[in-house]
């Protein structure tokens, strides 16, 4: 993220065109919403972080997520919040803990998550298009 941060179009206009992907590439990123069910302090963690639990209906399942959100989120304002994950991802270990899907977010003006969801309620498992 630290890339983008300090970046202005206007510096590069070779930016946009080193980047573009096609379709077809988008695609191959599995973005699906998730309910949160389940908050815990992950201490073990380098940066202030929480373990999640997060059901994405009956065809993925519930998985469970690291995610460094505790400046900004506590464990009872996240519960049965729908979230953005990436589920195509292979788990990473982190630290004592598996990390099945990444819980996506942005950084705000601090460098602090914040979460992405969908602006409506939507089924459980949805993917992003």
């Amino acid at each position: 993220m630290r890339l983008f941060r300090n970046f202005s179009m206007h510096a590069n206009r070779n930016f946009i065109k080193y980047f573009m992907i096609t379709y077809q590439d988008f695609e191959k990123v599995d973005i699906r919403v998730g309910k949160i069910i389940k908050v815990e302090d992950f201490p073990e963690a380098r940066k202030p972080a929480y373990k999640l639990e997060i059901d994405f209906g009956p065809e993925i399942g519930i998985k469970k997520s690291s995610a460094q959100i505790k400046v900004l989120y506590k464990k009872e304002d996240l519960l049965g919040r729908q979230v953005c994950s990436v589920v195509n991802f292979p788990p990473k270990q982190i630290g004592p803990f598996i990390s099945e899907v990444l819980t996506t977010g942005f950084a705000d003006f601090n460098g602090d998550v914040v979460l992405i969801k969908p602006d409506k309620e939507v089924p459980l498992g949805s993917k992003l298009f």
